[in-house]
């Protein structure tokens, strides 16, 4: 009986170890990491910096949702300090730690690169393979003729948000002045604004068209003289960053006669460079304001805002960084798998609503998001002001996702899964 007894003894312990090692994984899944890399030094880190708060407060929110497959997201971030090399070192650190994505939004001369990088990658490793996350380097090329079937771009190209900006411009504006970044993103503005003038306003003159080099500008006031003396009433830029920050706060300060029509203008930093001088002379094309909410009556989205508020010092501007994380984890839910290639069959057609109600769909030809865009303009009596300077962006316009759809270049290939 003892010997029996013993026998019982060590297979029950038996079963209770085989117990505990079977439910050890599901106490402890492994997160679904995602490398971020964009600049957290040097002159842009600013940009970058505002960015990993926001997609670390919407990826909190989504884990307290449940995450995806019962596992949380985790964002692992790399400064690329605004170099395409750094960010190919990230992405190389990102595939030997068999992360499933990468996520870049400041530079599309960056992106070029990780494009290119991820393709090569991906295409020798079929085990290994990572998606790459666009949440803002916009340069029109990148969805058309270098399209690839890994890369996911979660804001409007530049040709869409230069017609959104064109369409924006006051009947009575018949002079405008182009000013853009030297370098890819900048040179797509400088083409796909002056193409849309010429299709949309044909009787607006361009009577200033300039280049400058990327973040090497500290006085922008010879460009205002220049702005001025030509007669423009209006300047069109793309700049973002200090380069854009600069440039209004000199022409503010120097006083001229003048409205700006920007991209970036909404960003952290931006409305305190532009002060009370640029009320209703500075314009956003965006893809969320804080004022939207409560002027379309949508509390859960305007609690949001608020929650945002409470814990950092500058506004939530990044609605397309929530769109990008819900439909990546309703993407990975839909696979079944954290395995690249199906998560991104999965993503490309996927439509759904953002949290402010409007339709988004990831466009299958070219993994080009289609969502509402909006153009706000920087003024008082707003319900919530802008980094505490008693102004913030009032909604001019929006534009719904069928009105920002345009034919794309790309031809697609698209692997086995």
């Amino acid at each position: 009986m003892r010997f029996v007894r013993t026998i019982l003894s060590a297979a029950a312990a038996g079963l209770v170890a085989l117990a505990a090692g079977a439910m050890q994984p599901a106490m402890a899944q492994p997160t679904i990491k995602i490398a971020y890399t964009d600049p957290l030094s040097g002159p842009f880190a600013q940009v970058g910096d505002a960015n990993l708060k926001q997609m670390q407060y919407i990826i909190d929110h989504i884990n307290s949702k449940g995450g995806a497959l019962g596992r949380k997201f985790e964002l692992v971030p790399f400064d690329n300090k605004s170099q395409p090399s750094d960010a190919l070192i990230a992405l190389k650190t990102a595939t030997d730690q068999n992360m499933p994505f990468i996520m870049q939004c400041s530079g599309s001369n960056i992106a070029a690169a990780l494009i290119d990088g991820i393709n090569k990658h991906n295409d020798r490793n079929p085990d290994n393979r990572i998606i790459y996350l666009n949440c803002g380097a916009v340069a029109t090329e990148l969805t058309n003729d270098q399209c690839s079937f890994w890369h996911f771009r979660f804001d409007l190209n530049v040709a869409q948000k230069a017609e959104v900006m064109v369409r924006a411009l006051p009947k009575t504006t018949t002079k405008v002045y182009l000013l853009n970044q030297d370098y890819l993103f900048g040179q797509s503005v400088q083409r796909d604004v002056t193409a849309f003038i010429k299709k949309l306003r044909p009787d607006i003159q361009i009577v200033g068209d300039e280049l400058i080099p990327l973040g090497k500008i500290q006085d922008f006031s010879p460009y205002i003289t220049k702005i001025k003396a030509s007669g423009a009433q209006a300047l069109l830029t793309g700049n973002w960053g200090p380069d854009m920050n600069l440039l209004i706060k000199a022409g503010i300060d120097a006083g001229i006669d003048l409205n700006y029509y920007t991209f970036y203008a909404h960003l952290a930093g931006g409305p305190t460079a532009i002060g009370p001088g640029g009320e209703n002379r500075v314009y956003a094309v965006m893809s969320f304001g804080e004022n939207i909410a409560p002027e379309i009556g949508n509390k859960e989205a305007e609690d949001w805002t608020n929650g945002f508020r409470a814990k950092h010092n500058f506004d939530f501007s990044a609605a397309v960084f929530r769109t990008i994380f819900e439909h990546v984890q309703a993407a990975v839910n839909k696979a079944g798998v954290v395995d690249a290639t199906k998560i991104a069959y999965a993503m490309e057609g996927q439509a759904m609503k953002d949290f402010l109600g409007y339709d988004t769909l990831m466009r299958k030809d070219d993994h080009q998001i289609m969502t509402a865009y909006y153009v706000g303009v920087f003024k008082k009596g707003v319900k919530y002001d802008a980094e505490k300077t008693g102004l913030g962006w009032s909604t001019a316009a929006t534009i719904k996702m069928d009105d920002v759809q345009q034919p794309t270049t790309c031809k697609m290939r698209r692997p086995r899964i």
